[in-house]
């Protein structure tokens, strides 16, 4: 029973990448781009924590802590890029 569930889980979690795959390409703007990517990571942590646990492995679990890094990295740099134009702020030496 549980298993089922599971994979019920995941069905869901795939037709919810897909919804915000598809605001990724069709967004009115790109703050509402970079929420759907935002969107997608956060769905793609879920789908391996329950990946995780019909394996019953601990081990995947890393991965987890790799892609939520990665994903605040990519928000913050998108941010500042919505922000300012550039992602890295150089200083002139005059």
């Amino acid at each position: 029973m549980t298993e089922i569930i599971l994979n019920i889980a995941l069905f869901l979690l795939v037709l919810s990448i897909l919804a915000a795959l598809y605001r990724v390409i069709k967004g009115p703007s790109t703050a509402d781009r970079v929420q759907a990517l935002d969107t997608i990571s956060i769905t793609i942590i879920a789908g391996v924590a329950i990946y995780s646990v019909l394996l019953d492995s601990h081990a995947i679990l890393e991965i987890i802590l790799l892609i939520g890094i990665l994903s605040f990295v990519g928000t913050i740099a998108f941010a500042r890029f919505i922000e300012r134009g550039v992602v890295i702020v150089r200083k002139r030496n005059k």
